[in-house]
């Protein structure tokens, strides 16, 4: 079982995917501005109180043909043929594993600090009724990623970031700035949590993250799988934050996609993880002020 941790946020998803435009320029905007109001937004997100039940849909798709090749025939650079390999052999794919569940779930957030439960009610498509259910998805666990954009633009994360305007977007119809934040160098740890964000030039809001791979936690453990299968690890990482209440934006959907690419640049899909949220029912959701 691996589990993919964004620094000391875990990765979750809520809502429904969202239709992304892209335009040509980035806008004419200060930057400046646009960080003080993201900020504020971020500050708001770390006091927040919610109570919340939805549905939570997970969809995977496992390739597990890496996983059971011969090592003879996962050479890095598929170049060199092993004697009595037709020079034409190529690796064959496996026949994919795909797994689906589907979730009621409950979360809370009091006191800083969120407690979730979730109930089994269907797995690869049979009715389930399981109770205080662990999540069945090899890669993914849910927790703290409402609060992944304060890592990226919170008032006191700022100073180890430099930032700037990369793209300018649409979501859901909205406009969006795209906004490139890289950790200055010297700045903190190796692998910090840092990526892109589509965020909302009015009001701050992030709608949109696409994580950089190398800043992803635990990013060793999908190395160590790349030296045994012979090939470099390449992750894309997504979350949106579509759902909305009193000015607070939930996390919609996360897509993750685990590759490895060999030196000539081909790369095998090992696993494709889709995660979304719907029918929520919000029982509270609160800043608290201090």
């Amino acid at each position: 079982m691996v589990m993919i941790t964004l620094g000391l946020l875990y990765i979750v998803a809520i809502g429904r995917p969202s239709t992304v435009q892209e335009i040509q320029k980035p806008a004419s905007v200060d930057l400046d501005v646009l960080l003080i109001r993201s900020a504020e937004y971020c500050r708001k997100l770390e006091s927040v109180i919610f109570y919340f039940v939805c549905l939570e849909e997970i969809e995977e798709i496992v390739d597990p043909t890496l996983e059971v090749l011969n090592p003879l025939d996962t050479v890095d650079n598929w170049r060199w043929v092993p004697p009595g390999h037709a020079f034409s052999a190529q690796i064959m794919p496996l026949r994919k594993i795909r797994l689906s569940y589907v979730y009621d779930y409950q979360c809370i957030r009091a006191n800083r600090a969120i407690r979730e439960t979730r109930t089994l009610l269907e797995e690869n498509g049979k009715k389930k009724s399981v109770p205080n259910a662990t999540l069945q998805t090899s890669v993914v666990v849910y927790g703290n990623a409402l609060l992944a954009p304060v890592s990226l633009f919170g008032e006191r994360y700022q100073a180890t970031f430099n930032y700037r305007i990369v793209d300018k977007s649409k979501i859901e119809g909205r406009p969006m700035l795209v906004i490139e934040a890289k950790p200055k160098q010297g700045g903190g740890k190796k692998n910090n949590l840092y990526g892109s964000a589509w965020v909302d030039p009015m009001t701050g809001d992030i709608w949109k993250i696409a994580w950089n791979e190398s800043g992803v936690g635990n990013y060793d453990i999908f190395e160590k799988r790349g030296k045994r299968f012979m090939r470099r690890p390449r992750l894309t990482i997504t979350t949106e934050f579509t759902a909305e209440k009193n000015g607070i934006r939930f996390p919609s959907r996360l897509f993750v996609e685990e590759a490895y690419v060999n030196d000539l640049g081909r790369a095998l899909v090992r696993s494709i993880t889709k995660i979304v949220y719907k029918e929520f029912k919000f029982f509270s959701v609160e800043v608290e002020t201090r």
